[in-house]
């Protein structure tokens, strides 16, 4: 008894051993080891999904279209294409910036020296600049130029001076701007459907043939407003913002300065709120929003509300059509739609900071309903903008687990084929042709055996794989209902899911 007992572990081990071979040989590779080690191994937590501490279970408000949603810009760094980073005050501008200029993987990274605030970001093999912000260029459109100087200005400069420094005096900014506001007017684009998609596509090239990508950060209205105070409050002035809108800078009776004297030091709050002409109201939607569609800085040109009107749906336009934008509370989800947008990934990841110097300041019901009250216009942006900023992620993330499945059941399919192609290579060998296989029954049994422990190991494989699509995708996205379709129409799902949630 314990001699057939011995006899049958030896061949169990044979077996197991020959498995075994047979595999190393089909996949010597770290591809499958990766693939056997991912079966047995618990399912990775999502990174993503518990940051910023936001909800498990997004519903959206928008009714989003695909195109809005799929943002894959095909950017040469190699060639004409140029990403124009339009920084707005205290939304966390600077923090990217500096990703932008020291924290890509790039063939050629940018040169940054110690003491110096600008890198010189060249293209590969080049002398050409690659990136148009205050790390690379520098304020070469002004101090914190808004979306109307910089799409009157950017291509007039990349244009007209070639060399990585630009930096036009600021005579030149001003004779720029006025070119760039006489061939406005001179076009038939001078309308308010001038924020149409065609328009803002023609705003994206320049003469010489190159693409510019423009980008953005947003924050929460509240917070940045805050933030801004604080800034005025220990010095901070922005004189040197030239505020240039059809040609011209606003004359001091349509933009009156809120203090007198050098700076506006050690105001207190109160007083910050009660200026009436205080840019830093509304600072977001007024530095999105096509100004010149509204008279530029004249109030006389029509009534308050259809100016407010126009300017906020001038900057979701605008916006929406950029190629890129971030929120300051979802570092992980900017910084992933970033690198899924043009191809470019972050050396390190960007950190989530919840202390900020508007998180120190306490403010009680009253005064954050003012300051709401008083950002109205961002308040809503910064909706449609969360809204939409979800939904791209959402859909990106989606996208790339259904291209992971996709790529999988590829893989199984392949590891299958070299399977079967393998066992019957090695069974044709082991049979002896000469030899009727009646007159060897142990070798039939081997034979047999060795064929179902083949087909038992890739059922096995194939099963783990299957359970393991079905787990992920029963996770992958909170609130969705998934679809057992291939990849090839599940690009659709995501837009099929909002309604289903509506």
């Amino acid at each position: 008894m314990d001699e057939k007992s011995n006899k049958l572990l030896l061949a169990l081990v044979m077996l197991f051993l020959f498995a075994v071979i047979v595999l190393q040989y089909v996949c010597p590779g770290t591809e499958c080891q990766l693939l056997r080690l991912q079966a047995f191994s618990s399912p990775m937590p999502d990174p993503y999904r518990s940051e910023d501490e936001s909800s498990a279970r997004f519903v959206p408000r928008y009714n989003f279209s695909r195109g809005d949603l799929l943002r894959k810009v095909d950017f040469d760094i190699k060639g004409d294409d140029l990403i124009v980073f339009l920084h707005i005050q205290k939304t966390g501008g600077t923090t990217f910036g500096r990703h932008l200029v020291r924290n890509i993987q790039l063939e050629q990274p940018c040169e940054c020296r110690v003491g110096q605030k600008k890198c010189t970001c060249h293209r590969p093999g080049k002398r050409e600049t690659w990136l148009f912000s205050r790390f690379s260029t520098g304020w070469s459109c002004g101090l914190h130029a808004d979306w109307t100087e910089l799409t009157s200005c950017v291509p007039a400069v990349v244009d007209g001076k070639r060399d990585a420094r630009l930096r036009p005096s600021r005579w030149r900014i001003f004779q720029i701007l006025d070119a760039a506001s006489k061939d406005r007017r001179g076009s038939p684009n001078t309308n308010p459907g001038a924020n149409s998609p065609s328009s803002t596509k023609a705003r994206n090239a320049s003469k010489s043939g190159k693409n510019f990508h423009y980008i953005t950060i947003l924050r929460d209205p509240v917070s940045r407003y805050l933030s801004e105070w604080r800034h005025v409050q220990r010095g901070a002035t922005w004189k040197a913002s030239l505020h240039v809108c059809d040609g011209r800078p606003p004359t001091s009776e349509e933009l009156p300065s809120c203090y007198t004297g050098d700076d506006w030091s050690g105001c207190p709050l109160k007083e910050f709120m009660d200026c009436p002409y205080n840019l830093a109201n509304n600072r977001q939607v007024r530095m999105l929003s096509d100004l010149t569609l509204v008279g530029c800085y004249n109030l006389s040109v029509m009534p308050e509300k259809q100016r407010n009107k126009v300017l906020l749906e001038s900057a979701k336009s605008n916006l929406k059509h950029m190629a890129f934008f971030g929120l300051t509370e979802f570092q992980r989800k900017t910084q992933y739609l970033f690198e899924k947008t043009f191809n470019m990934n972050f050396i390190s990841p960007f950190t989530q900071y919840n202390t900020t110097r508007a998180s120190s300041v306490e403010i009680n019901e009253e005064i954050q309903k003012r300051i709401e009250g008083l950002n109205f216009l961002d308040m809503e942006l910064y909706s449609y903008a969360k809204d939409l900023f979800l939904q791209r992620y959402q859909f990106m993330r989606q996208k790339e687990h259904q291209e992971a499945r996709q790529k999988r059941q590829e893989q199984r399919k392949f590891l299958k084929g070299r399977f079967l192609q393998t066992h019957f290579q090695s069974q044709g060998q082991s049979q002896n042709p000469s030899q009727n296989p009646s007159q060897n029954p142990s070798q039939n049994l081997n034979l047999n055996a060795n064929q179902n422990v083949t087909q038992n190991l890739i059922q096995n494989l194939t099963q783990n794989s299957s359970q393991k699509e079905n787990r992920e995708s029963r996770k992958q996205s909170p609130g969705q209902e998934q679809s057992d379709g291939s990849a090839s129409n599940g690009t659709n799902d995501y837009i099929g899911s909002v309604e289903k949630w509506r």
